[in-house]
């Protein structure tokens, strides 16, 4: 027969913020089985400890981890309720390249040529002559100033308005948080790279082209990144 011992010395204690992890799962979990909408009504917190069988603190904390993450608020006369969250919030509060990893930095900049090379079908799908006119100023720009510093604004006001004219506010909103990338992309290759198309000639080629043309034209722009890339790819 096995002789008593101390239990809590062979089981480890649940703590309250492991218990606050299962709480916030519980209460995803009860969120999607019960179909809330964003503006929805929730149960109380008294309600909600009770049938989860936590204290109203565990129980405080867990939601609290969900109101950081946009997907509750409390509204006066209504109390609690489902919201819709900002999807790309978090995302953005910590998209600093003070804190972000070199690799890291290299994949977000891998992400934004995917972003771009993808672009064509929905960009053809949204243009319009105005949309056209106000890129071409912006290209055309870039014969009248050689500045490096210039050059890279240019570079970020020409692909930003291709975003734009993409017509998904979600993507535009995407595309300027990544922008700190081309600060890392200028100290790795300490200089500026343009392919063989130009900002002139992608404009020319909406213009008159189509969407081939166009993710033809645009891998041809950004052709020295992907050169980069893989020459990376080699060493590693």
């Amino acid at each position: 027969m096995a002789l008593k011992s101390d239990l809590s010395l062979d089981i480890d204690k649940i703590s309250s913020d492991t218990m606050a992890d299962v709480v916030e799962m519980r209460l995803r979990d009860y969120f999607k089985k019960k179909s809330f909408k964003p503006g929805d009504a929730l149960p109380k917190e008294q309600e909600l400890a009770e049938a989860l069988g936590v204290s109203r603190n565990v129980l405080r904390e867990a939601l609290s981890r969900l109101r950081m993450l946009g997907m509750i608020e409390t509204k006066k006369k209504r109390g609690m309720i489902l919201s819709s969250p900002d999807v790309l919030g978090g995302f953005q509060r910590v998209l600093d390249p003070l804190i972000i990893s070199p690799d890291a930095l290299q994949d977000l900049f891998e992400l934004r040529l995917i972003l771009e090379m993808g672009l064509a079908d929905v960009l053809f799908l949204n243009l319009n002559d105005k949309s056209i006119r106000e890129l071409e100023i912006i290209a055309n720009s870039e014969k009248k100033k050689n500045k490096e510093a210039f050059r890279i604004a240019n570079e970020i006001a020409f692909h930003g308005k291709l975003y734009e004219m993409a017509g998904n506010d979600t993507l535009k909103r995407f595309q300027h948080m990544l922008l700190p990338v081309f600060g890392f992309v200028l100290q790795v290759e300490n200089e500026f790279l343009s392919g063989s198309v130009s900002h002139q000639d992608l404009v020319e080629i909406l213009k008159s082209g189509n969407k081939n043309d166009f993710r033809n034209g645009m891998y041809e722009h950004l052709k020295p990144h992907f050169d980069r890339l893989e020459a990376l790819k080699k060493i590693n």
